[in-house]
């Protein structure tokens, strides 16, 4: 599918260009006259771009506040992922043992965005990442319910839309691979070593993800798992000791083990991954620049979510 340009590649390939000029944007921002951070345009650009604990600092009007949301919502977008990516693997599924087709609205969900016809042969890599997905969506919709301490940190209501439709065109993105894939043999026969090592890649970055929101979260907890403060502390152990946000390096990782296992043939994932690496790149460096001008002592060899590298 390295050959296709369609309208679902035109959407992830703009998405990361947006996220990779906002993270240019983001860097180059110090390097502005003072007189620029009391631009409005300056200010709505830091409001949608921050969530979270580097929202709290950010000098904002009052009429910006009224579009704060909740960040502990985070969990609606789990829900709507498991909900949602749980019914397209169902109706996989269905394709592939009662050689059910997909409603219309579907086909003609796919049809627009990739104009490309529907793959009769069913495509092991296409049930793996779905599969696989719904269950990074299952895990961190516990994490966000019985893991992660919120404190009352506020994401921009533009932010909330836009992770509410992110999972469901995360599982339309699936299908359109799925369409793209040209297998002819057989299911079982399909299976070979770069979906293993995908696999594999996705069990070691959930288990990292996993850890590193369990520390996050007994920075707040005690000994006991009650909660003894919302403040914000350093991040010790894990691969906190490298960088400031590991769980993001996981979420890249994640991402990349579906490549894996689409083989690596697949554009449209590969560019669903590089839209993951500039949003993630961004809340990063976000994050690490927090760390930096709120702790002194803040190690100075950790970089900001890929070790040794950014």
């Amino acid at each position: 599918c390295f050959h296709v340009f369609i309208a679902i590649n035109a959407l992830w390939s703009f998405l990361a260009l947006f996220f990779l000029v906002a993270f240019c944007a983001y860097k180059i921002s110090p390097l502005l006259p003072r007189r620029f951070e009391a631009c409005r345009v300056y200010i709505l650009f830091q409001d949608l771009i921050r969530y979270g604990k580097t929202k709290q600092s950010l000098k904002r009007d009052d009429w910006l506040r009224v579009f704060d949301i909740p960040k502990r919502w985070f969990w609606h977008f789990y829900a709507i992922s498991v909900g949602w990516n749980g019914l397209l693997l169902v109706l996989y599924l269905n394709f592939i043992i009662q050689h059910q087709a997909y409603p219309l609205w579907l086909t003609g969900m796919l049809d627009i965005l990739t104009g490309v016809p529907g793959n009769d042969i069913p495509q092991l890599s296409t049930v793996l990442v779905q599969l696989l997905l719904w269950v990074h969506s299952f895990r961190r919709l516990l994490e966000c319910l019985f893991v992660s301490v919120f404190s009352y940190g506020a994401m921009h209501l533009v932010q909330y839309m836009f992770g509410l439709g992110y999972y469901i065109m995360l599982g339309l993105t699936v299908l359109c691979c799925d369409r793209m894939e040209k297998e002819s043999s057989t299911l079982l026969t399909q299976l070979d070593w770069r979906q293993i090592a995908g696999f594999v890649l996705f069990i070691w970055a959930s288990l990292l993800q996993h850890q590193s929101m369990v520390l996050l979260a007994r920075l707040r907890t005690g000994k006991s798992g009650a909660v003894e403060t919302l403040a914000h502390r350093v991040p010790k152990g894990g691969l906190f000791e490298l960088v400031s946000c590991p769980h993001y390096f996981a979420e890249l990782l994640i991402y990349v083990s579906f490549s894996f296992v689409f083989r690596g043939l697949c554009l449209t994932w590969w560019l669903v991954v590089l839209y993951v690496l500039f949003n993630q790149a961004l809340a990063g460096q976000l994050c690490h620049d927090l760390y930096i001008s709120k702790y002194k002592s803040y190690p100075s060899h950790r970089r900001a979510f890929i070790p040794f590298v950014l």
